[in-house]
Formats: C-alpha cells, sequence, structure tokens
C-alpha cells in the first residue's frame, strides 16, 4: 500500500451490505475467502501501517493485528439482537501501559454507510470514573484547552459522550469544569461517507484524526496509568452497576 492509496476497495463495502442483508453463518461460510480478502486482509494491512506511524505518533498505543482487530463474530449471550455477525470493519487501539479494556484509545470503523473515526473513553467503569473526575476537577483547564484547540475543533463537534443532568456527588454545582464533570462518557469522533474507506484520502484523513484526539487519550489516561503504577491490581474491579455515578 502506498501513501496514496488505500488497501480497501468497493468489494469491501459491496461485502459488507451483502453481509447485512444475509447475516446468517451459512452465507457467511461459503463467503469466508471473499471476506478475508476484502475485508479482514485489508484491516490488517492499515493497522500494520498504523503500527509504523504510532511511533512517533502515538508510541504509548499497541497496534497490531493479534490485538487490535475485532472477531467478527458478535457475543449474542446478553444481547436482544442475536444476528450472529458484525457488519463493520473495525480496530481498536489501547494503551500499553493498562490491563485491557481499561483506558482510553482510539478506534475506527467502516459500515456499509459510513466510515467513523474516534477515540477516548467509551465506557469507563466506576473507579476508573471516579479517579478520572477527580483529574479533571484538578487540572481542567488541560481538557479545556485540548477540546478547545484548533484540530479538535475542525474534527469534531466537541467532546462527546453521555451525561449527566446534574454535577455528580462530592462537587459544587458551579464548579468551573461542571460540563467535563458530567461527563459519563469521553471521546470525540466523526463520521465520514462509506466511500472515504477506497478513496487515497482514507490514509491520510485516519492519521490526521488520530493526532487530533491523542491529546485527549493522554489526558484520559493519565491518571489511570498513575494509579496502575503504584498498585498491579488498582482500577481492574468491575462493578455490575452504574447507578448513582
Amino acid at each position: 500500500m502506498t501513501r496514496r492509496s488505500s488497501p480497501f476497495t468497493p468489494k469491501t463495502l459491496s461485502f459488507l451490505r451483502r453481509l447485512k442483508r444475509n447475516n446468517n453463518r451459512e452465507w457467511f461460510r461459503a463467503r469466508k475467502d471473499q471476506y478475508e480478502a476484502h475485508v479482514r486482509a485489508p484491516l490488517i494491512e492499515i493497522v500494520e501501517r498504523l503500527a509504523v506511524d504510532f511511533s512517533t505518533v502515538a508510541p504509548e498505543l499497541i497496534a497490531s493485528p493479534k490485538h487490535s482487530l475485532f472477531r467478527i463474530y458478535r457475543d449474542t449471550r446478553f444481547s436482544s439482537n442475536k444476528q450472529p455477525l458484525k457488519t463493520h470493519a473495525a480496530a481498536v487501539f489501547r494503551t500499553k501501559d493498562l490491563p485491557r479494556p481499561q483506558g482510553a484509545g482510539l478506534y475506527f470503523e467502516i459500515a456499509p454507510a459510513w466510515v467513523w473515526i474516534g477515540g477516548g473513553m467509551w465506557r469507563p467503569e466506576p473507579p476508573e470514573l471516579v479517579r478520572l473526575r477527580a483529574h479533571i476537577a484538578e487540572t481542567w483547564p488541560e481538557i479545556r484547552d485540548i477540546t478547545r484547540a484548533a484540530a479538535f475543533r475542525r474534527r469534531f463537534d466537541g467532546l462527546s459522550g453521555d451525561t449527566m443532568t446534574r454535577v455528580p456527588r462530592g462537587y459544587p454545582s458551579d464548579h468551573p469544569a461542571a460540563a467535563f464533570l458530567k461527563h459519563r462518557q469521553f471521546y470525540g469522533g466523526a463520521e465520514f461517507p462509506a466511500s472515504l474507506a477506497h478513496s487515497r484520502a482514507f490514509y491520510p484523513t485516519l492519521l490526521a484524526t488520530f493526532k487530533a484526539l491523542m491529546p485527549l487519550v493522554r489526558f484520559l489516561n493519565e491518571p489511570l496509568v498513575e494509579r496502575s503504577a503504584v498498585s498491579p491490581f488498582a482500577g481492574r474491579l468491575r462493578l455490575p452497576s452504574r447507578e448513582g455515578l
């Protein structure tokens, strides 16, 4: 793959559209070679290229086919949606300094109708959220400046994610970081036409979007990495409910 090309082709989107119409294991098994050629192989190529560029852009993130690619098969055990296969291709890039799946990272997906590129923290567990909010309360001008930076504002409509209606308990309602403290999720993301995937602009757009997100990713990971350095077991707790946060 040259710097001006994308390994994805119109056949990538065609396969994903057909998969969406025929979401069953038998159909997929009969066409798995097409999936490998038009979806999985291009994904691997992109991840391997990012591994090279991350050495300067995001050296703390992991980019490898083994750790970054999502399986095509869905886990339907606890979902009302029993379709067995994902109809998009996706990769995630997590920090090396925290146990999976903790921390903020980068992500992109290619679906039949869009390309989505983003990063941050999608759903922090309660212990992570407590530390993040304390970090924001103490250093709030940093996240304000990150989300106001020109590179960030050119690509994203501010900080995204579910929010509470009120400032969480323990913080005054007039705290200067009130808008950030209300967040349950912290990410930036941009949606593009599906055709971007097979255009020459795909990889430059992907890399530029990731570069714009890295200050946010680093800010979010900072208190979690510090905690992990104190104790290798810190932050591994997983609670069944988010009530009250």
